[in-house]
């Protein structure tokens, strides 16, 4: 037996000596005072490994430039970021981009803005309006030059809204270009026929069920829809050729949605020169200072955002769903 059990079974009071009674009330209540302890310590060590868990979720998923100036009282570049898909509520919306865009010109010691960009592009909607937003700020503020510089990509909406800026620089091998509209969707009519399931679907107008993947895409509606894309290739063109101008050397090739190498681009006129954003803020604005005005999703956006953008995604390409128009 654990000589600690012995040692608490002689200290008990026994029946019959002379105070047994309070000496045992005594030992009760020194037992749950001992008990209540050390479920207070076990307690304050849960509380402390819970707090450690949520101290270092906010480390993974807080923004790195939290704690930077966004409007120092000295001369700086200004960064904006477009990085990712360009949609609503993403970090490269076009109310995130514009609010930033907005705040970095109101700085009166902003020298130049950089647009880094890293996106395949996007909603030609979102994208526009960042566009018309940069070259309706250029006309108001023409003593501060915007530059894109292109990292990875800049395909497709980013490079819509490259376009919108004085010059565009990348690395020689930044994939640039891929000018041109597309609809994604899926057909599953065979299958339906194969396993023998009726659709049933019900509409008031007749294209309203349009593009629905469990239905036939009739010749007309076909048409209709490459009739939409066909236009919206035809602003992406404008867009482009007004914002480059006579600097294009290529010819129908760079409208076709293929894309190029950041050097190639060069070579093409559809960018400027080869360098980073360090480059461009020494060598071409001047100021070698950057400040970042990018806004992004706060904290429970961005958690949410992770637990359910993939799912989402998944759920919506099965369906057929997304069967809008994309600059990408």
């Amino acid at each position: 037996m654990n000589w600690r059990f012995w040692k608490r079974r002689e200290a008990m009071p026994v029946p019959g000596d002379e105070g047994w009674e309070q000496a045992l009330v005594n030992r009760v209540v020194l037992d749950h005072l001992k008990e209540q302890k050390r479920s207070r310590r076990w307690g304050v060590f849960f509380k402390l490994l819970t707090f450690g868990y949520l101290i270092a979720l906010l480390v993974v998923l807080w923004p790195d430039d939290f704690f930077a100036h966004v409007s120092p009282d000295e001369a700086h570049t200004a960064l904006v970021e477009v990085k990712g898909i360009i949609a609503p509520e993403t970090n490269a919306a076009a109310d995130r981009i514009i609010t930033a865009l907005r705040k970095a010109y109101e700085n009166d010691n902003t020298k130049g803005i950089i647009l880094r960009i890293n996106s395949p592009g996007g909603s030609p909607v979102q994208a526009g309006y960042i566009n018309d937003e940069i070259r309706r700020l250029r006309k108001e503020h023409p003593d501060i030059p915007v530059y894109a510089v292109a990292a990875d990509l800049c395909a497709s909406g980013g490079y819509y809204i490259a376009v919108a800026a004085d010059s565009i620089y990348v690395d020689k091998a930044s994939l640039i270009g891929s000018i041109g509209v597309r609809i994604d969707a899926f057909g599953f009519v065979e299958t339906l026929r194969e396993l023998g399931i009726e659709r049933r679907l019900l509409t008031a107008g007749q294209d309203k069920g349009i593009l629905d993947p469990f239905s036939p895409l009739p010749e007309g509606q076909r048409l209709f829809l490459q009739g939409v894309l066909d236009q919206l290739h035809r602003q992406f063109i404008e867009v482009v050729r007004a914002g480059r101008g006579e600097r294009l050397k290529g010819g129908d090739e760079l409208f076709s949605g293929l894309f190029w190498s950041g050097e190639e681009s060069v070579a093409l006129g559809l960018a400027d020169g080869l360098g980073n954003s360090s480059y461009v803020a020494r060598e071409l604005i001047g100021v070698e200072k950057i400040v970042k005005y990018s806004s992004k999703k706060d904290l429970l956006e961005r958690l949410a955002d992770r637990l359910g953008a993939a799912i989402t995604e998944s759920l919506l390409r099965l369906s057929g769903a997304n069967g809008y128009p994309v600059v990408r």
